[in-house]
């Protein structure tokens, strides 16, 4: 496949917006900095103005006076922390084409080595001040589809921060104003003072690296796969669940979470004594006390951790594995959540409790449900999006769980996991899962 870049302008905002620097926050700053993407299609509808570039130029260029963040750059205070400085510079907006067709990305998920393309790409080589924080490309298929691919700095905003972002570009798009509005104060998620960690934060601290490893740096290969799960296979996991689970009603991400990690578990053939962990992003908004406010724009992700013994996962019962992630998810409370804010506070260097390759890379997992986003709000006056999927992913170990395209209530997972591991995790993925649960894993 060959996508060619026709025109690639810089878009300011329409108005003139602050000349400030913007403080960060602890949880912005322990996210790697580099950028994400993730990439919308849309099926032709017909209309002769389809994805009209004029219109999502100018609606873009108005979405950036409220979401003026976007269009700065980063830099350093005078104590060398992490800021972002609101300079107006403007954001990447490229219009391309393909002579592919959109179904080869939608329908056909053999090669996911095309998406890429489908996102802008920066040089980030010259420093920290020298790339945009936010870039767009609206790619034309040969069928008349469109994709919008979407390349944000991560410490600038979280996924949900991004798409509330998206979505009121596309409220703009069609002429409507966005309900709500960005809040940019990150404040509120200040350390406490005198910052007080009451907890043991597992999360922040040295991911396990392979013991039949003698260089923990090496990268082994690895390869972006994406595999769907039926509604049914869905159903059977979760009757499964409830054959054991008593009164206790667990919810679907935390059983397909369970399955998912121990048939990564399994795939890799780790040694039972292995240390292993799992991490599953859940979003603070509305478990923080008070709940952030609606528009929070900034990081609020926090990571529940899992630890373990590869051979307790192994052998211990499915429902088990279940109510672990379970019950780590439901520990993210306020008082959990403050108290890694101000652990960080008393950590001398924050780049040693910074996520980065080692956090999620075998033998550990990351696994993140993107199937709550609100993703059909993405509609630019064309109709919602038939998918949405990240363009690219960067660190082996991770692992996104997508609505599907079909729109049938099955999931789409995307991951990316050493090239040896993945034919047999697909394989476990799709054993009979009584089956599968009774035998060692």
């Amino acid at each position: 496949m060959e996508v060619t870049v026709k025109k690639t302008t810089m878009v300011t905002p329409c108005e003139d917006t602050p000349r400030t620097s913007l403080w960060v926050s602890n949880i912005d700053l322990v996210m790697t900095v580099y950028h994400i993407s993730v990439v919308y299609f849309y099926k032709p509808n017909g209309s002769s103005d389809f994805f009209d570039i004029k219109v999502l130029r100018e609606a873009l260029s108005k979405v950036l006076v409220s979401f003026y963040p976007f269009a700065g750059r980063l830099g350093y205070d005078e104590n060398g922390r992490l800021e972002i400085v609101c300079n107006a510079e403007g954001v990447v907006f490229s219009e391309a084409e393909t002579s592919s067709v959109m179904d080869d990305f939608i329908q056909d998920f053999s090669d996911g080595s095309k998406v890429p393309q489908l996102a802008p790409k920066f040089d980030c080589s010259g420093g920290i001040s020298s790339y945009p924080l936010l870039g767009v490309q609206v790619t034309t298929f040969k069928c008349g589809g469109v994709s919008v691919g979407v390349t944000s700095q991560h410490t600038v905003a979280d996924g949900p921060a991004d798409g509330h972002f998206i979505n009121s570009w596309a409220d703009m798009a069609r002429g409507m104003c966005p309900t709500i509005a960005p809040v940019l104060d990150r404040s509120f998620l200040r350390a406490r003072d005198p910052p007080t960690p009451k907890f043991r934060h597992v999360e922040f601290e040295p991911s396990p690296t392979l013991k039949t490893v003698s260089d923990p740096s090496i990268h082994r290969p690895s390869v972006v796969s994406v595999f769907k799960i039926t509604a049914a296979q869905v159903k059977a996991l979760k009757d499964q669940v409830d054959e054991t689970s008593g009164n206790t009603k667990y919810s679907t991400n935390s059983i397909l979470a369970a399955h998912i990690w121990r048939c990564a578990v399994k795939a890799r053939d780790l040694a039972l004594d292995q240390q292993i962990r799992l991490t599953i992003p859940i979003d603070s908004r509305n478990r923080l006390r008070p709940p952030l406010p609606p528009g929070y724009f900034g990081n609020a992700i926090f990571y529940a951790p899992l630890d373990g013994l590869a051979g307790e996962f192994q052998s211990e019962p499915f429902i088990d594995t279940v109510k672990k992630i379970h019950e780590i998810v439901n520990r993210m409370d306020d008082e959990y959540l403050r108290s890694g804010i101000d652990l960080i506070e008393t950590t001398a260097d924050v780049k040693t409790v910074r996520r980065g390759a080692e956090t999620m890379r075998c033998p550990n997992l990351s696994i993140n449900s993107w199937v709550w986003l609100p993703i059909q709000e993405a509609d630019f006056g064309w109709g919602g999006p038939v998918f949405m999927r990240p363009a690219n992913i960067v660190h082996e170990g991770k692992v996104y769980i997508l609505p599907s395209s079909t729109g049938d209530g099955s999931l789409t997972l995307v991951t990316r996991l050493e090239t040896d591991h993945v034919k047999r995790f697909g394989t476990l993925l799709y054993s009979s899962h009584k089956t599968l649960w009774k035998s060692s894993l």
